[in-house]
């Protein structure tokens, strides 16, 4: 394999985590930026089990699981005593009851949210209020906002060396900021680049996210403080086990810039799927956005047959089309893609990598 491209690529998701963990041995800090649908939360859970078998437990880990060791009561019947319930059975509250954490939890809490939150520690549950409201369910972001800076006080009290966590010797991070507004994705990169600045010496830290802005963000302030990094493109290509690490060096790698290069791949090799005019559309709404416009079709006005493009574009982009049950467009549709796409980059001129020649090159 060559390392001068900057490109590995392997054949299961192993050497992906032997190869993370290969990094951290003189890296402070990984960033994985990787769409949905690429394993993002799987290579999480293998490189908690990987240290498990060779090191002892020594990952703390924050993804869909760790949000999934709470669940909400909503006290059907009396419909009052709402309350969000902990499972206390998780390595992930060893200690809980004893640290009292309240305190360090709403220190994050204040810069997010404007509510308050009680633990009872006897029955493992959580209930939130809002001025004189008790009992409250709280929002689905405001949820995540809540079990993310738990998390964080965590990590604080490993970074500190607390008893209960000095088994922390990595922490792995996928996709904190869910449901979360751009202003809290903001917050939330700028709270995160923070500690593991502060827990550099002892705590390595992997962060992977499909969020561009949040991306972008935490990128720029791990930089700004000078840690020892690496940031890499993850990626697996469409209906095969090759998982690629690209690494981006010095410049992030932007979200639409990624999907546009797979876009261009997909002509390319012929593989077009329904869900890509999806993907197109997304493109196309946050490039009309950045030159100030509040419509797609801005991207196409004036172009030749622009009418049947814009038709096409609404008509399959608002189809049922899902990356998870991938279905080839039929000839017809797949030429009206090719058109519109080389269109799209022609008008906006994309620096785009060439994925599939650096893929065939490093095969």
């Amino acid at each position: 394999m060559s390392t001068t491209s900057k490109i590995f690529q392997y054949p299961e998701l192993q050497k992906v985590v032997t190869h993370l963990r290969d990094d951290l041995k003189d890296q402070e800090c990984i960033l994985l930026f990787a769409h949905n649908g690429t394993g993002k939360t799987r290579l999480s859970m293998d490189f908690k089990e990987e240290a498990k078998k060779k090191d002892g437990r020594n990952t703390l880990y924050f993804n869909a699981f760790t949000e999934d060791l709470f669940w909400w009561d909503n006290d059907l019947d009396g419909d009052s005593e709402r309350h969000l319930q902990i499972n206390s059975d998780s390595a992930f509250f060893e200690g809980f009851k004893e640290l009292a954490l309240e305190e360090k939890i709403f220190a994050f809490l204040e810069k997010y949210a404007s509510f308050d939150f009680r633990i009872d520690y006897d029955d493992w549950k959580i209930s939130f209020s809002r001025g004189e409201q008790e009992n409250i369910k709280v929002s689905r972001g405001e949820e995540n906002i809540f079990v993310w800076c738990m998390f964080l006080a965590i990590y604080e009290l490993a970074i500190d060396g607390h008893a209960s966590y000095d088994w922390v010797k990595n922490v792995y991070i996928d996709d904190p900021v869910s449901s979360l507004d751009d202003n809290n994705a903001i917050a939330v990169a700028v709270d995160l680049a923070q500690l593991v600045e502060r827990g550099k010496e002892k705590i390595g830290a992997v962060v992977s996210t499909h969020h561009t802005l949040f991306h972008n963000v935490f990128w720029n302030e791990i930089k700004n403080r000078k840690l020892k990094r690496k940031t890499y493109f993850y990626h697996r290509s469409q209906n095969t086990t090759t998982y690629t690490l690209r690494w981006t060096d010095d410049t992030p790698f932007f979200n639409h810039v990624a999907q546009l290069a797979e876009l261009k791949q997909a002509v390319t090799t012929g593989d077009i799927y329904t869900y890509h005019f999806n993907v197109l559309r997304s493109i196309m709404e946050k490039t009309a956005v950045f030159f100030g416009q509040d419509k797609f079709q801005t991207c196409i006005q004036g172009i030749e047959n622009e009418a049947l493009y814009e038709r096409a574009v609404q008509l399959m982009s608002h189809g049922k089309y899902s990356i998870y049950d991938p279905r080839q467009m039929g000839e017809d549709n797949k030429e009206l893609f090719r058109d519109l796409l080389a269109k799209f980059l022609e008008r906006y001129e994309f620096a785009l990598p060439d994925i599939l020649k650096a893929e065939e090159a490093e095969a």
